[in-house]
């Protein structure tokens, strides 16, 4: 399947898919609907794409206008693609690119600033990855006081609902994909803390 940024000013650009793995990259259609339902929120956003596979939300991201984005993928595959993409975009400056594993911790952005506004969350199906990524997400200290997390699952593997900070803003269906729009409230987090 050939990926292409959809909109904005890298649209028309075609992404390197990742060599030698079966991945199951966000369709153009899907990718087109999150952002216009995203809209403004886009505009100057500093965005984090976990389990970033070719990095191809986060540069739609950066094509409509977001600021910067940090893309993270533990793949060997999945960095070189990403890297070549970025290239292929010409968006080196408004990129950092890390080698990590999600599912151990996310120390790699501890207190990252400036804080993140938008995440995009799209790990491999029905692996119980979604509970824990969150988790470290909120732990690491790197969101804005009231980011917006985007998660792409399975009706198999819902995203919790009673995760401190995190609060279940909509919920789409597309086929057989689920994407929840979760709100995070630092203050949440405070109070159960405390």
């Amino acid at each position: 399947m050939t990926v292409r940024i959809i909109g904005g000013k890298f649209r028309g650009r075609k992404l390197h898919p990742i060599r030698g793995m079966t991945i199951r990259p966000t369709s153009d259609r899907l990718r087109e609907t999150l952002f216009n339902i995203l809209s403004d929120r886009v505009r100057d956003a500093v965005v984090l794409d976990i389990f970033a596979g070719t990095g191809a939300l986060g540069l739609e991201a950066l094509s409509r206008g977001a600021g910067s984005a940090v893309f993270i993928d533990k793949y060997g595959g999945a960095l070189t693609a990403i890297a070549r993409n970025i290239g292929a975009c010409s968006a080196e400056a408004q990129t950092r690119v890390i080698r990590w594993d999600v599912s151990k911790n996310l120390g790699c952005i501890r207190s990252h600033q400036p804080p993140f506004d938008l995440v995009f969350m799209d790990p491999p199906y029905d692996r119980n990855l979604i509970m824990p990524a969150l988790t470290r997400l909120g732990g690491a200290g790197a969101l804005a006081p009231a980011a917006l997390i985007v998660v792409e699952h399975t009706p198999a593997e819902p995203v919790p609902e009673d995760l401190p900070g995190f609060s279940l803003a909509d919920q789409r269906k597309y086929g057989k994909t689920l994407v929840s729009f979760l709100k995070y409230d630092m203050n949440a987090v405070s109070k159960t803390e405390g």
